[in-house]
């Protein structure tokens, strides 16, 4: 019987056909240049990962961390908080700076109008600044600067610049209205192209000479047409100019390789310069006028006008320092149009607050210089 069994079995085996199996041809696969290149066990994709997907899920490694891209670029998510900081920063710095500035010019004017004395008032503000800054290295609130006898040698030129300026100004803002003053101080591209060019030897491109076409001719048409012209107080705000224009040449020149942050930088220059303005304020003006200028203005305006001093003081070295400080965080084309908008901010604050009579003419005029300077940083950079 078991015999039997093994021949049935032989039987059946027999029977049954055999299957045919033929070769599968794949489709070559293309390549990165798009050329098709053949499918070999190595570059080949595991075919089980096309027809079950639940198996290519579970055979995908864990993506890589943010930090290994594959060209080694930082990722956005990583930049993107750091660059929005940035920015903010910066918006921060501006948005004081011009606001400082606005209210130090309001507080000046007042102070003037009532205390028509400017080399008083504009020692005052540097020896406000000065002590801020002595007392702020004092207490460790801000890191003393490492100067030497070269420091102070290379700032010698830039402090005595920028104490004529400073003192310029101030007399302008006594005579004409401070968004007068401001106009012609939107001129000051003009005088660092030509000073530049006839004095220095520099040559420019072309836009940027015609840019100062429209500032020349913006400060001219509103001089002009200024109401409450006063020949005094523009030709202290075109010195103003000047002298500011070279202060930045002396700065460029002299303090190259100096390592000084930007708010010791103005605070060194605000100490050099109270000493070189302190003997020209007494012999211009000195202590007899002082006194009895002060006490008429005090008689007249009441104890607000000594907070009005204090403050036109002590927000001069606040905005200049944040002026200085904010050079350390941003270029200088952008520097150059955060300082045609704080102009603005300057002129239509002043109109507002002091109710200062502008024609269309010379409000037109106050544009065109205004917009020249806008073209002029563009142009230079």
């Amino acid at each position: 019987m078991l015999a039997a069994a093994v021949a049935s079995v032989r039987l059946s085996t027999a029977a049954t056909p055999k299957l045919a199996f033929k070769p599968v041809h794949l489709p070559p696969i293309a390549a990165a240049g798009g050329s098709p290149r053949p499918l070999s066990l190595i570059s080949a994709r595991p075919l089980y990962r096309q027809d079950y997907p639940f198996l290519a899920a579970r055979a995908v490694a864990s993506p890589a961390p943010p930090s290994a891209t594959a060209d080694g670029a930082r990722p956005v998510e990583t930049a993107a908080p750091a660059e929005t900081a940035r920015r903010a920063k910066i918006g921060v710095y501006f948005a004081t700076w011009w606001a400082l500035n606005v209210i130090f010019n309001i507080y000046n004017k007042k102070v003037l109008n009532a205390f028509p004395y400017p080399w008083l008032t504009s020692t005052l503000s540097l020896a406000a600044g000065s002590a801020i800054m002595l007392a702020s290295w004092a207490t460790r609130i801000a890191e003393a600067p490492n100067t030497d006898l070269d420091f102070w040698k290379a700032l010698s030129p830039v402090a005595i610049a920028h104490t004529i300026g400073h003192v310029a100004a101030t007399v302008s803002m006594a005579k004409v209205a401070v968004s007068f003053t401001h106009i012609i101080k939107s001129g000051e591209p003009a005088f660092s192209v030509l000073v530049s060019r006839f004095f220095l030897g520099e040559h420019f491109p072309a836009p940027v000479y015609f840019s100062i076409l429209p500032i020349i001719g913006g400060c001219a048409l509103a001089a002009v047409t200024e109401l409450n012209f006063n020949m005094t107080g523009f030709m202290g705000a075109m010195i103003s100019n000047l002298a500011f224009v070279f202060r930045n040449i002396f700065s460029k020149k002299g303090m190259k390789g100096k390592s000084v942050s930007g708010m010791n930088y103005y605070a060194c220059l605000s100490m050099l310069s109270l000493v070189i303005l302190l003997p020209f304020a007494f012999a211009m003006e000195g202590p007899k006028v002082w006194a009895a200028g002060w006490q008429k203005a005090v008689a007249e305006i009441g104890p607000n006008f000594v907070w009005w001093v204090a403050a036109q003081s002590v927000f001069y070295h606040l905005y200049n320092q944040v002026s200085y400080m904010s050079l350390d965080e941003i270029s200088p084309l952008t520097f150059s149009i955060g300082n045609t908008m704080k102009r603005i901010s300057v002129i239509v604050a002043s109109i507002i607050i002091f109710h200062t009579p502008v024609q269309p003419i010379n409000a037109l005029g106050a544009a065109i210089a205004i917009l020249g300077t806008f073209i002029y940083s563009q142009a230079k950079q």
